[in-house]
C-alpha cells in the first residue's frame, strides 16, 4: 500500500491519544525541550508533521514551525487545532517537496524515516532537509534499531509490546531489509482493530552513511530525548546531524 493510502482517514481521526502514549507528558517534554534547544532563535521544519503532535506544543514554545506532509487527512485533523498562519504545511513527499523559508533544524520523529521504503529514498530524504537548511543547521531523526537479535533461526517476528487491550509485533523480511508493524487493539469482546504499516529499517551505521552522501556528520546521538547514553542494548535512537558549512547540496 502507498502511504498515503495508510495515512487516510480513519487512521488520522484515531492517531491522536491525548496524554497517554506517544502524547504522554512523559514522552512529549523531552522531545520538545530537545527540539527547541537546537532550533535556537531560527525556523524549523518538521517532515511527516502528522496531526501536529509535536510541531503545536513546539510552536507553543515560540519556535516558528512549518510542516511537510503526505496524508491531507492527518492535515485536516492537525487544522482543526492550529491553523494554516501559525503552522503552514506544504502538501506533499519528504523526499522532494519544499517548503518556502530558511531553517536552522529540519526534524523527523518517531520512526518516520522508515516510512520510506527504498534506501534511494531515504538517502533523498537526507538531501532534501539538507536543500531546508542553512550553513551548520540540523537534521534530528527519531529510529528505533532493529530488533533482529531476538529472531531466532527460522522465525520472522517479534512481539515489541504487550499490555491490556494491545498487541505490537513485527514480521521481519530479512532479505528486503523490510518490516511490517501490526498494531492490534482489542477490549473485552471477540473483535480486534488491526492497523499495519511498512517500514525499512536502518542501522545507524547506515543511516551515518546517508547523513554524509547528503554533506551531514553526526554531531550526537543518544538513546532518547533526555540524552541517556546510546548502547549496543538500546532500542532507538535520536540521532542529530549538523549540515556541513559547505554542503554539496548548496550548489
Amino acid at each position: 500500500m502507498r502511504q498515503e493510502e495508510i495515512w487516510d482517514v480513519e487512521a488520522a481521526t484515531t492517531y491522536d491519544t491525548p496524554g497517554t502514549g506517544m502524547f504522554a507528558p512523559e514522552v512529549l517534554e523531552p522531545t520538545v525541550n530537545r527540539l527547541a534547544e537546537l532550533a535556537g532563535t531560527g525556523q524549523a521544519l518538521e517532515f511527516a508533521i502528522g496531526t501536529g503532535r509535536v510541531a503545536i506544543p513546539l510552536s507553543e514554545r515560540g519556535v516558528a514551525v512549518t510542516g511537510v506532509e503526505l496524508s491531507t487527512p492527518m492535515i485536516d485533523e492537525l487544522r482543526t487545532k492550529a491553523d494554516a498562519d501559525s503552522i503552514p504545511v506544504v502538501v506533499g513527499d519528504m523526499t522532494a517537496a519544499r517548503a518556502p523559508g530558511e531553517f536552522t533544524l529540519v526534524y523527523l520523529v518517531y520512526n518516520t524515516i522508515s516510512n520510506l521504503l527504498t534506501q534511494s529514498e531515504q538517502v533523498a530524504c537526507f538531501r532534501n532537509a539538507a536543500r531546508h537548511l542553512t550553513p551548520g543547521g540540523r537534521f534530528v531523526i527519531e529510529l528505533w534499531v532493529p530488533e533482529l537479535r531476538k529472531l531466532p533461526p527460522g522465525q520472522h517476528a517479534t512481539v515489541w509490546q504487550s499490555e491490556p487491550g494491545y498487541i505490537g509485533l513485527d514480521t521481519y523480511d530479512l532479505r528486503q531489509q523490510r518490516v511490517v508493524s501490526h498494531h492490534f487493539r482489542f477490549g473485552e469482546g471477540k473483535e480486534a482493530r488491526l492497523f499495519r504499516s511498512p517500514h525499512r529499517y536502518i542501522w545507524p551505521t547506515e543511516l551515518d552513511l546517508m547523513a554524509q552522501l547528503a554533506g551531514f556528520e553526526l554531531e550526537t546521538r543518544h538513546a532518547d530525548w533526555a540524552g541517556a547514553e546510546f548502547t549496543a542494548e538500546s532500542r532507538s535512537h535520536v540521532s542529530v546531524y549538523r549540515l556541513a558549512s559547505e554542503s554539496p547540496q548548496s550548489s
